[in-house]
Order: structure tokens, then C-alpha cells, then sequence
């Protein structure tokens, strides 16, 4: 029966869910001396920790230790702190700029470019014909590509008969297609009479 209190015990204790009562009771059941066989393994683990928990600790060291965790825990804070303090800065600068822009954009009245409306004809012209050089210029390149054209036609001519063939296949088949659909058609006339 202790034995499977034990073991439940151990159970509670590796999960984390142990008092500090049944802990005193599983380290008193392995200091005892009287450990059964299946629980053996586990007599090394608690007599290691009564051990550790029996010495005396320097209490300077582990203050020293506490401080030192304690110390860089606030530097991580502070750095980290710092950060979020400088992009949410500039981020709200940037919001702010970018609304004053907006705002100034919206109060601005359009303004025509040209008072007269020849003058703008006559620069939508210019303009149109700088867009139209360069276009031409483009193109231009693009006269290698009869080039090309010329080299496949002797490709083309030695494909036309073949071509030809499929296309009297072709005309061949539409006939017989006509045939089979009128055929079908006076079956279907035959059939109601």
C-alpha cells in the first residue's frame, strides 16, 4: 500500500504538483532506508537532493547572483524600452507629416497650366510628337524581325501542301457530318407519322 501511495506521490512531485508536505513525506520514505525494489532508481535522485538542500549555502553568492540577474533584467528593459519609444516616435511623425501633406493637398485649388487654350494645343502636339519619336525609334529594332519572317518561309512553303491536305480532310468531313444529321432528322419524321 505505501509503495502505491509513493508512486502516486512521485507522479504528483514530476508534474509540479506536490505540497511541501508530501514532499517531506517522499524524502523521508528514501532517506528511510527502506526503499522498495521498483522504486530503487529513484533513491539516488532524492538522496542527492537532501544533500544539496542540507548544505550550507553562501548567502553572499546567492545574493551576489539575484543582484546580477536583476541588474541585466532592467538593461534588457530599458533597451527594449528605448526601441519601442523611437519607432513609435518616428511612426507618429510620420503620421503627422503625412496629414499635413493631405490637408495641404485638399486646400490647394487645381490651377489650369495654359490660360490659352492654343497654347495648350500646341504643347499637347509638341508632346505627342516627342512620345511619337520615340516610339518610332523603338520600332525601329523591331526591322530585324523581317529578318526572321524571311527565314521561315522556305519552313511555310514546305508546310503548305500538308496543310492543304488537312484542309480538303476537313471539307470532306462536313458534307458526310450534313448527311448524318438530315439522315437522322427524316428517321425522327418517319418515326411520328
Amino acid at each position: 500500500m505505501e509503495t502505491t501511495k509513493i508512486k502516486a506521490l512521485l507522479q504528483k512531485y514530476f508534474e509540479g504538483e506536490t505540497s511541501p508536505a508530501e514532499e517531506k513525506v517522499i524524502e523521508n520514505y528514501f532517506n528511510g532506508g527502506k526503499v522498495n525494489r521498483s522504486l530503487q532508481e529513484y533513491a539516488q535522485f532524492f538522496e542527492g537532493i537532501s544533500k544539496l538542500a542540507g548544505n550550507n549555502r553562501d548567502r553572499a553568492l546567492e545574493s551576489d547572483i539575484m543582484d546580477y540577474i536583476l541588474e541585466n533584467e532592467t538593461k534588457e528593459k530599458s533597451k527594449y524600452r528605448w526601441l519601442w519609444q523611437a519607432v513609435t516616435g518616428v511612426a507618429a511623425s510620420v503620421i503627422i507629416i503625412l496629414g499635413w501633406f493631405l490637408y495641404y493637398q485638399q486646400q490647394k485649388s487645381f490651377d489650369d497650366t495654359f490660360k490659352d487654350p492654343d497654347e495648350a494645343y500646341a504643347y499637347a502636339v509638341k508632346t505627342l510628337g516627342y512620345v511619337s519619336g520615340k516610339y518610332n525609334k523603338g520600332l525601329a529594332g523591331l526591322s530585324k524581325f523581317d529578318k526572321l519572317q524571311k527565314a521561315t518561309e522556305p519552313i511555310k512553303k514546305g508546310f503548305a501542301p500538308v496543310n492543304e491536305f488537312y484542309q480538303t480532310i476537313e471539307k470532306l468531313k462536313l458534307p458526310a457530318e450534313k448527311n448524318e444529321v438530315i439522315g437522322n432528322k427524316n428517321e425522327k419524321s418517319n418515326d411520328s407519322i
